[in-house]
C-alpha cells in the first residue's frame, strides 16, 4: 500500500505503510529465495497484496507464484484466488512450496491450515510470531494492529512459543528443515523493540502421510 493510498490512517500506520512495509517485503524475499527450488511452482496462503511474492519473482524469476486468500485486493501485484481459509482449492501435491507469512497467527485453529498446506505442497514455509521475552504479547498486539486493522483482516491474536510451535510442526509430521530468528526486518533502534526473538521463520518438509 502507498502512502497515496493511506489517507485516513492514523501517524503510526502511515509510517509502517510507508517505510515499515516496503523494508519487511525486501528482507523476507531476500531470505525467503534461496530456499525455493529450481522453477518451483509455489503458493502463496494469505497472500495480501502479493508484494512479496512479487519480490521474490524479481529475485527469482525462474519460479511461479500464485495467491490464494480470505480477503482479495483488487490491487494484489499476483493472481489471487479466494478460499474460505481452511480448504485450498487445488489438489494433492500441486506446488513444489508453499509459503505462509504472517498467517497462522490470524486463525484459530492453525494446525487446520498447516495441514491442508501439507497436503497441496511437498515443502512448507513458515514466517510467524513467538512469545519471547518481556511484554511479547502486547508488542505484538500492537504491531499486528498497525499492520491489519485498516485491511479488514482478522486479529485473534493467537501467539505462540517457540516450543509450542516445535510441538505443532511435529504434531503434523512437519520436519524443520532450518529455523531462522534474526531476520532484522526493522532498521536500528526499530529492531531491538519491534525485531528482538518475535519473529521467526522456518523451512519444512512432510515426513509421512497424515
Amino acid at each position: 500500500m502507498s502512502l497515496s493510498q493511506s489517507s485516513g490512517l492514523n501517524p503510526l500506520q502511515q509510517a509502517h505503510a510507508g517505510l515499515v512495509h516496503s523494508r519487511r517485503v525486501r528482507v523476507l524475499a531476500g531470505h525467503i529465495a534461496p530456499w525455493l527450488p529450481p522453477g518451483a511452482r509455489v503458493l502463496d496462503v494469505g497472500c495480501g497484496d502479493g508484494a512479496l511474492a512479487e519480490a521474490i519473482v524479481q529475485m527469482r524469476p525462474d519460479v511461479q507464484i500464485s495467491g490464494v486468500d480470505v480477503l482479495v485486493r483488487p490491487t494484489a501485484r499476483i493472481a489471487v484466488t479466494a478460499f474460505d481459509g481452511t480448504k485450498i482449492p487445488d489438489a494433492d501435491s500441486s506446488f513444489d512450496t508453499a509459503l505462509l507469512v504472517d498467517v497462522l497467527h490470524h486463525t484459530e485453529m492453525p494446525e487446520v491450515l498447516l495441514r491442508e498446506v501439507r497436503r497441496v505442497a511437498r515443502r512448507v514455509v513458515v514466517k510467524d510470531h513467538t512469545l519471547t521475552g518481556w511484554l511479547a504479547g502486547p508488542t505484538l498486539r500492537v504491531m499486528d494492529w498497525v499492520g491489519n486493522a485498516t485491511h479488514g483482516v482478522a486479529l485473534p491474536y493467537n501467539y505462540r512459543t517457540e516450543s509450542h510451535w516445535r510441538e505443532t510442526f511435529a504434531s503434523l509430521s512437519l520436519r524443520i528443515e532450518e529455523w531462522r530468528s534474526d531476520l532484522r526486518l526493522y532498521p536500528w533502534p526499530a529492531d531491538w523493540l519491534f525485531g528482538r526473538q518475535l519473529h521467526f521463520l522456518t523451512r519444512l518438509t512432510p515426513e509421512a502421510p497424515q
